[in-house]
């Protein structure tokens, strides 16, 4: 049964006055649960519970924080056809797409508990003790990987599971020991609720501390905005626009003590179609980028914005047969009224440059909330002497610039803001052709990707999910995947430490069965006592 309360730790709570409603944009009309706003008080009880959770939650197990990983995905997935039924009426999206990022959203579960319960993800490094080196004594030096503290979360209006309240963010956080608060989105508030009572019932069955998990709603900016500023919080997470991103990232480096604010922001994926590649399949290569164009509504992070070949023949019937490919697809219901309004300010803005020309637009009349995709077209030298053009549109639209020639080519690419994505299609071998072309957008993405297209992010140890600036706000950590634990953990170096007080990780007969580097070495073998 739906609340419209705050989870402040293990309890439901509503002391606000502020309330608000979710909207379904397949409907046109708002959902019937009235949500309360959390307060200053109960951000504040929500934050101090957290901080105290955390001084036991640190010291738990990871065999122990692997079951309440596990449980949560469990508990998901009793929520059945609830949640499911739940997430479209907020969304608009389809079943299937609800039911395949709950898979995802278990499946990033999983592998952190996974991660966890193997225990070598603490990276533990002994360099042991020399007491009779010359000149003079080294002394007994290990090191590991300890969780940071308290982390606020913030919910994904296009990932109402695989990124907001038991995303990946959250699912990182508590497998590195950190209570995690989740500011949970608007628009899906009533889907936040939901996984959130399943992340309380995990707590309360694996016997986790008061305050490891907290949501709270909010319809504006400033629960958010305490949450950030909070001294007792110690890092955030948060998946957005730029504007939101940098407005928190901001706020976090103006506290007295500064905290790191990981954010996965804008990107307009550029994709590189080499000549040779146009010339033999540009109706192969229009149809799958119609595709990914419009998947989701355009609504993906990781969405083809920008496509960027050498003026030929082969590109000019790319065009054509782009436009007749994406025409032919039904346009989908937005995620929301301001995400569709957002959408036809910026593809209007975008659209009214000058040398700008639309090549395709779906002109047919849509229902509310739907997307009409386009594709527009530049020369090469307009993109490059104008910002404008190289704004995100968030939605089914993609730009493409026209290059004179490779040079051309290569300096667009290096003129280009951090992505989080950067592809290259090719016929042939000829990428060997484009060293440099390549070499600068290396430079400017966090991957690259060969004949295919950027929408769909694999959740792997090896996947990368962010870039340099503005498509994340430090390009050396994933969004995603088991690697994003070192966003919430510091290293931490014990020296001439009794072995009995050091952590089971970093004990001399080594009770967790790890493999450790000890000495420059890595083995799971004891050390010297």
């Amino acid at each position: 049964m739906m609340t419209g309360k705050n989870y402040i730790g293990n309890q439901l709570s509503a002391k606000g006055n502020k309330t608000f409603k979710t909207f379904n944009p397949e409907l046109n009309q708002e959902n019937k649960t009235v949500f309360t706003e959390a307060t200053k008080e109960e951000i504040n009880e929500a934050v101090n519970l957290a901080s105290e959770a955390f001084k036991q939650f640190r010291e738990i197990s990871g065999q122990k924080k692997a079951a309440f990983l596990n449980t949560i995905a469990d508990e998901i997935l009793a929520l059945d056809h609830l949640l499911i039924n739940m997430y479209c009426s907020e969304t608009g999206l389809p079943e299937g797409r609800a039911k395949g990022e709950r898979g995802r959203t278990i499946g990033q579960l999983r592998s952190f508990a996974n991660l966890v319960a193997e225990g070598c993800w603490v990276e533990a490094t002994i360099d042991t003790a020399q007491p009779n080196r010359e000149p003079l004594p080294k002394s007994d030096i290990r090191k590991m990987l300890i969780p940071i503290g308290p982390v606020v979360v913030f919910g994904a209006s296009n990932f109402p599971l695989a990124y907001s309240t038991a995303g990946g963010d959250t699912a990182a956080a508590l497998a590195a020991g950190c209570p995690v608060i989740v500011k949970s989105h608007p628009m899906h508030a009533g889907t936040g609720e939901l996984v959130s009572s399943a992340i309380v019932k995990a707590a309360q069955k694996i016997g986790m501390p008061k305050g490891v998990f907290s949501n709270l709603n909010s319809s504006g900016i400033d629960v958010g905005q305490q949450l950030v500023a909070h001294p007792k919080i110690k890092a955030v997470g948060f998946t957005g626009s730029i504007k939101g991103g940098r407005a928190l990232y901001d706020l976090a480096a103006k506290r007295e003590e500064p905290i790191p604010v990981f954010a996965e922001m804008g990107s307009i994926n550029p994709v590189v179609i080499l000549p040779k590649a146009l010339e033999n399949r540009n109706q192969e290569i229009a149809k799958t980028y119609a595709g990914s164009i419009t998947l989701g509504t355009g609504q993906f992070c990781t969405n083809p914005g920008l496509l960027l070949a050498i003026k030929s023949d082969g590109l000019t019937n790319f065009i054509k047969n782009l436009y007749e490919e994406i025409s032919k697809i039904i346009p989908s219901c937005m995620l929301h009224p301001n995400i569709k309004k957002g959408y036809e300010i910026n593809k209007e803005k975008v659209i009214s440059q000058n040398n700008v020309s639309v090549v395709a637009n779906f002109s047919s009349e849509v229902q509310n909330n739907y997307a009409q995709q386009a594709v527009v077209t530049v020369d090469g030298k307009s993109f490059l002497e104008n910002p404008d053009l190289h704004l995100e549109v968030f939605g089914p639209f993609s730009m493409i610039v026209e290059c004179e020639n490779e040079v051309e080519l290569e300096v667009i690419i290096s003129k280009l803001e951090g992505q989080l994505t950067g592809t290259v299609i090719s016929d042939n071998h000829e990428i060997s052709k484009y060293s440099k072309v390549i070499s600068a957008l290396q430079n400017r993405v966090g991957r690259i990707i060969f004949n295919g297209v950027p929408t769909g992010v694999e959740v792997c140890e090896s996947m990368v999910h962010g870039g340099p600036y503005p498509a994340s706000t430090d390009s050396r950590f994933s969004a995603v995947g088991i690697t994003s634990i070192k966003r919430w953990v510091r290293p931490f170096s014990y020296q001439d430490w009794p072995n009995e007080l050091l952590p089971e990780a970093l004990q001399n007969d080594n009770p967790l069965d790890i493999f450790r580097i000890i000495d420059g070495i890595r083995s799971k073998e004891v050390t010297n006592e």
